[in-house]
């Protein structure tokens, strides 16, 4: 049997359909019965409803851990997709909370029910820090915690640490470390949270881009992967999946281009992007209002970060959907 936490969010509901798809015996872990509604809808706009009535649903919460009790039992395989995604500082302890101690107790229920295997979804923001040589980041570079990095970016790579803690105390375990993920998601979801939401700023009529380059996946690339690295004899390893290493203005355009609206014109410079997170900030701390651009966020906007996809390339002889056919593919869903 497996388990998969996170399965009402973008990765977790294309996994759970992928591996229903392939006939296998899946749990997963809700917290709230509305969510799992959402993962439902991806089945439909798969035409795949039939499949969905295969998925066993349990209550559960990566931070609770008497709810952990039923949701493992007579488990084989996990595959932990729960995370919070968010760049506000505000956000730290929730952040530290879910995405570090959630992993911690996913890794010890693991290591008290003789789970076989873990497989983790981490981020490109977890990975190293790259010393001035070089120029790709790959696997092998270094975290630098002298360096500054978000808050997200540390509870991810505190993440990391219990899944290699859990391999010490004798787990397998897997770890991958996607790009931005893109995907298409059904009409009823909320299109302006996560990666979504540069898609509909796009189409509501942004007129700005800035310089910046980052790497990009596909959701079905980052659900293929995951369910051949569990399958297959890897263990004790990390993965960069990337399909490409983009700009944002490249990005844009070409999103604009699938969806027959205009392309950003103008170029944001720094001192835009510096400008715009200081007003952010006001607005936030004065009148309330939702964070949109955080310090951390503006930066990333303007770093040219290109991201290494040899080693999965090479291990599993894997050829990633590009870019250009991602977009087309959500493009047709919007």
């Amino acid at each position: 049997m497996i388990l998969v936490t996170g399965a009402t969010g973008l990765v977790g509901s294309y996994l759970v359909l992928h591996l229903a798809e392939k006939g296998l015996a899946v749990s997963a872990i809700y917290r709230d019965e509305a969510s799992i509604e959402k993962t439902k809808d991806v089945f439909v706009m798969y035409d795949k409803l039939d499949l969905f009535s295969n998925i066993i649903w349990i209550y559960g919460d990566v931070t609770d851990i008497p709810s952990l009790e039923l949701a493992f039992e007579n488990i084989d395989y996990v595959y932990h997709c729960a995370a919070k995604i968010s760049f506000d500082p505000r956000d730290e302890e929730q952040l530290r909370k879910i995405n570090i101690e959630g992993t911690a107790n996913i890794v010890n229920f693991c290591l008290a029910k003789n789970v076989k295997k873990l497989c983790y979804v981490s981020s490109i923001a977890a990975l190293g820090d790259l010393p001035v040589h070089q120029q790709i980041t790959d696997e092998e570079t270094d975290w630098n915690p002298e360096k500054p990095h978000s808050d997200y970016a540390i509870s991810k790579y505190g993440a990391e640490m219990e899944l290699w803690r859990g391999q010490q105390e004798g787990l397998e375990v897997v770890i991958v470390n996607p790009g931005v993920i893109l995907g298409a998601v059904p009409k009823t979801w909320n299109r302006n949270e996560g990666s979504f939401k540069i898609i509909s700023t796009v189409v509501k009529g942004l007129k700005y881009y800035t310089s910046g380059t980052t790497g990009f996946v596909g959701v079905r690339d980052v659900v293929n992967i995951m369910t051949q690295l569990m399958e297959g004899p890897h263990k004790g390893e990390r993965y960069i999946l990337v399909a490409g290493n983009l700009s944002y203005h490249a990005l844009t355009a070409l999103i604009a281009d699938k969806l027959h609206v205009a392309r950003p014109q103008r170029l944001a410079t720094n001192w835009m992007t510096e400008l715009a997170w200081r007003w952010d900030w006001v607005a936030t701390n004065v009148f309330f209002q939702k964070r949109k651009l955080t310090k951390a966020i503006a930066k990333s906007l303007h770093t040219n970060d290109v991201y290494s996809n040899s080693k999965i390339i090479t291990e599993l002889d894997y050829r990633f959907e590009p870019i250009e056919s991602v977009v087309e593919g959500i493009a047709e869903n919007y």
